[in-house]
């Protein structure tokens, strides 16, 4: 009887009540507001001023991935085609875009040559590196975390990217190439 009601939930169902209680802040942050649920989290890496992005690396057993600058880690989703996202509502309530309010820049091993930015339907500028769209996770709570590695949620992974632009797949480190799957609009792998 000394164990805690917490552990005694099942993860599935603290995962439930998670994206519950995401996609409840997110709806709630939408009714009428002009603000992005994104905002809050997904500028971290940003001055508060209102800066560029930084997106920098972090070096760790799973190999050097790429973070904002704060050390926040970002993720790549293989639904995702060559410069647009497939991920808003539920999606992008679990998994907030990267967004920036002026150009991102690189430090660490990014390269600033691989950053861009695409506009999402609500008029944010969405981070992209080699063509991927960048995202937090919501389940990450600091700096560093990767719990979102390989995750399989709205339908397809989500992984750690490489500074090559690469995907990792492992947690040893090991890197997949970042090639469309097809050419009508396919996905990373």
């Amino acid at each position: 009887m000394s164990r805690s009601l917490l552990t005694r939930i099942p993860v599935p169902v603290r995962f439930g009540a998670l994206i519950a209680v995401a996609l409840l802040a997110a709806a709630c942050g939408s009714s009428g507001s002009s603000s992005s649920s994104t905002s809050t989290g997904a500028q971290a890496g940003a001055s508060a001023s209102g800066s560029a992005m930084v997106i920098s690396t972090k070096a760790s057993s799973a190999g050097t991935f790429l973070t904002d600058g704060s050390g926040r880690t970002v993720y790549l989703w293989v639904k995702d085609g060559t410069g647009s996202s497939a991920c808003s509502g539920a999606c992008a309530a679990l998994w907030p875009p990267v967004t920036t309010a002026g150009s991102p820049t690189a430090s660490g091993s990014a390269q600033a040559s691989d950053l861009g930015t695409i506009t999402r339907s609500d008029g944010t500028k969405q981070v992209t590196y080699d063509g991927h769209p960048l995202y937090y996770y919501a389940g990450d709570s600091s700096a560093g975390q990767t719990n979102g590695q390989g995750t399989d949620s709205f339908g397809a992974k989500w992984w750690l990217v490489a500074p090559a632009g690469t995907s990792i797949t492992s947690a040893g480190g090991g890197t997949t190439p970042s090639a469309p799957a097809s050419t009508a609009g396919g996905g990373w792998s």
